[in-house]
């Protein structure tokens, strides 16, 4: 399972407009961005109260990105 696609079904599980939900990864000077754009509707239950549960998709995305000896994963979750 790729990045992009452990962080689709993390985030797909929360949202209820599911199929609305894209992924995208991209190369950048500093490393992989990983875009997470949700539906406005969603992303109150993305973000969570306090950020806790975006906070904790970021973590668990980076975890896997270190297992994959892949450095320097920024994770971007975004409206639309």
């Amino acid at each position: 399972m790729t990045l992009v696609e452990f962080a689709e079904f993390l985030v797909t599980r929360l949202a209820k407009e599911e199929d609305l939900i894209k992924v995208k990864d991209y190369e950048t000077e500093e490393g992989l961005m990983i875009e997470i754009l949700v539906p406005e509707s969603d992303m109150g239950r993305v973000i969570g109260k306090r950020g806790k549960i975006a906070n904790s998709i970021k973590t668990l995305i980076q975890a896997k990105a270190y297992n994959e000896g892949i450095k320097n994963v920024k994770v971007n979750i975004d409206s639309f």
